[in-house]
């Protein structure tokens, strides 16, 4: 937490908002999506589908794979504590919802379904694109499944698997927007990135969750906006987004959302 504490710190000192961003794609981005007020009516379906977990009081035992909890001391868990304590935030939900509907991403991929609260988020941002997503617990996995169908979220495929058995089981797919949001161990993560480049296209973006959860996790993000094949990326604290737009010039943001 000390860590976190340090960063937010840093961030409150270098973040802007629109008036600090000269790239006309990212300042569209920022203004048209992130900042956008509307009061979209599938948010109604969102916050249904959240509180429908929230009276979810199953008890299931999770399969962590990643750097585990800091909140839940044993891995049998209510399924409503999961919502409310480990599942992507409200104001998270709807930005990824906005991101998808702003970009029409078609293809989209995420690690770490969870109880499929961004899942749905990104499914109904995009009713005509298609999402690849991947749990390694069984048991989670279950419950974001009954969700999709209660939901009537066709879109969705669901992985039951490790996530590395599946990335390499992707073949020559790509992906027009990846969310990256299970393990949260640098090398895990990196290894996660260096893999899926080979999944991109110029448009595609990648969203990373909790860039700074610990020391190794901004150590991580750090590398990859670094890399040679990222030119824009924006780190709102929460998250980190990078993209690979040859025709940006290589330049990093801090957004304050």
């Amino acid at each position: 937490m000390q860590h976190q504490t340090k960063q937010y710190i840093k961030f409150l000192k270098n973040s802007t908002n629109q008036h600090g961003v000269h790239s006309p794609f990212i300042y569209n981005l920022v203004t048209k999506c992130f900042y956008n007020k509307t009061k979209f009516t599938d948010y109604k379906t969102l916050s249904q589908y959240r509180e429908s977990l929230y009276n979810n009081h199953t008890i299931i035992e999770v399969k962590d794979y990643g750097a585990g909890s800091r909140i839940f001391k044993s891995n049998k868990r209510k399924v409503s504590k999961i919502a409310k304590t480990a599942g992507v935030t409200k104001k998270r939900a709807k930005l990824l919802y906005r991101i998808a509907n702003y970009l029409q991403t078609d293809n989209m991929l995420e690690l770490g379904t969870s109880l499929g609260l961004a899942t749905a988020a990104l499914s109904l941002g995009n009713k005509k694109g298609n999402i690849t997503t991947m749990e390694g617990c069984p048991e989670t996995a279950a419950i974001a499944k009954q969700q999709f169908q209660d939901f009537k979220l066709k879109n969705i495929d669901i992985k039951v698997n490790d996530f590395t058995a599946e990335i390499n089981d992707l073949k020559n797919k790509n992906f027009d927007l990846i969310y990256i949001d299970g393990n949260h161990q640098k090398e895990a993560t990196l290894s996660y990135f260096n893999t899926l480049l080979n999944h991109i296209h110029n448009d595609s973006l990648m969203i990373f969750d909790d860039i700074h959860w610990s020391e190794e996790m901004t150590e991580a993000w750090q590398e990859i906006i670094e890399h040679k094949k990222v030119t824009a990326s924006i780190d709102c604290f929460y998250w980190g987004i990078v993209f690979f737009r040859k025709e940006q010039v290589k330049e990093h943001f801090v957004i304050r959302l």
